[in-house]
């Protein structure tokens, strides 16, 4: 089997570690492996199949020799260094949100649209999180019956602010525990405890960044620019899975148990039935995996015909809908070519 040189970019952060282990973990075929950070990082080491490796300070000029380039880097940083990475020959999958509503730049979830890798002209990106899992839960459903609304609910994980929210959570716990004061620094509110319904900037809609980019992003992906959709993201004190309560109107009316039957055979979907007191997709089952769990699958009560759908979906945000959607993306390229 070929061999390819790989590198990540942001390499250090929550997203970045987890792109190492999970390498190593799928026995991706490398050959060479470079791992890229901040100048504050450089110098430092990173430990990849028992071997040591320096850690490169990210800057122009450096990615020479690398075919993939795994980016996990803040959209500042992306927008500076991934043209000269596509420069100097990497095709490169980026998990920023900096290229991913361009038209020149395929926007992948491998379970949904794999056939658009061959368009990239160097550059993939990787979709938002809540994006990812959400579309792998409901995919299948709209191939078989197209959908027309989405309206969803995303209770996200303080992953999904990298390793500093998993650090304020932890801390903050700690801190209420000793009745000591609390001071927010990652998260504009406590978080412990708590709920936040904002991530991102809110637009003059109302609606936050975080919930126009499973709107804009999901039409994207599943070719649907008449797909409406209306979100609210919450920032939850889960450590690292995010669950969706997603509602659906599709064009035809929709029998309950073929719903259930295309869930139950769903790539990337773990389908569990409802049951009184029995198993639920929660964020503690689905965390350190990557299937998307599915369940509480109903008509939805507000219709009077079959034509809604309602379901709860669970997922892990730093894998499947970041890193290891990244390196399925990675996978697709060294399969088609």
């Amino acid at each position: 089997m070929k061999k390819y040189n790989v590198g990540i970019l942001g390499a250090t952060g929550a997203v970045g570690q987890e792109m190492i282990k999970l390498l190593e973990e799928r026995n991706f075929p490398i050959d060479n492996i470079r791992f890229f950070a901040s100048s504050r990082s450089a110098g430092k080491k990173i430990n990849f199949k028992n071997n040591e490796y320096l850690i490169e300070e990210a800057k122009k000029g450096v990615f020479k020799n690398i075919d993939i380039l795994l980016g996990a880097s803040p959209n500042d940083l992306a927008k500076e260094l991934i043209p000269s990475a596509i420069e100097d020959g990497c095709v490169v999958v980026d998990n920023s949100s900096a290229f991913r509503m361009d038209d020149e730049v395929p926007l992948i979830v491998p379970e949904v649209n794999p056939e658009a890798v061959k368009d990239h002209k160097g550059l993939i990106a990787n979709p938002n999180c809540a994006t990812i899992i959400g579309l792998v839960a409901i995919n299948k459903l709209n191939e078989f019956n197209k959908i027309k609304k989405i309206i969803v609910s995303t209770y996200q994980a303080v992953s999904g602010a990298g390793a500093g929210g998993i650090t304020e959570l932890d801390e903050q716990v700690a801190a209420i525990s000793q009745n000591k004061e609390v001071t927010p620094k990652v998260f504009s509110h406590q978080i412990a405890y708590n709920l936040i319904p904002q991530i991102g900037d809110f637009n003059k809609m109302g609606y936050s960044s975080e919930e126009m980019k499973f709107q804009n992003e999901g039409k994207k992906i599943l070719g649907n620019e008449d797909l409406k959709v209306n979100c609210t993201c919450v920032r939850v004190p889960v450590y690292r899975s995010h669950s969706e309560s997603i509602t659906i109107e599709f064009e035809n009316e929709m029998e309950l148990e073929k719903a259930e039957e295309i869930l139950k055979n769903s790539p990337g979907v773990k389908f569990i039935p409802t049951e009184n007191n029995g198993n639920l997709p929660m964020p503690l089952d689905t965390s350190d995996q990557d299937l998307v769990f599915v369940g509480r699958v109903r008509y939805d009560m507000s219709r009077d015909d079959k034509k809604g759908l309602s379901l709860w979906c669970c997922g892990d945000q730093i894998r499947k809908g970041a890193a290891t959607n990244a390196i399925q993306i990675a996978e697709l390229l060294i399969e088609k070519n």
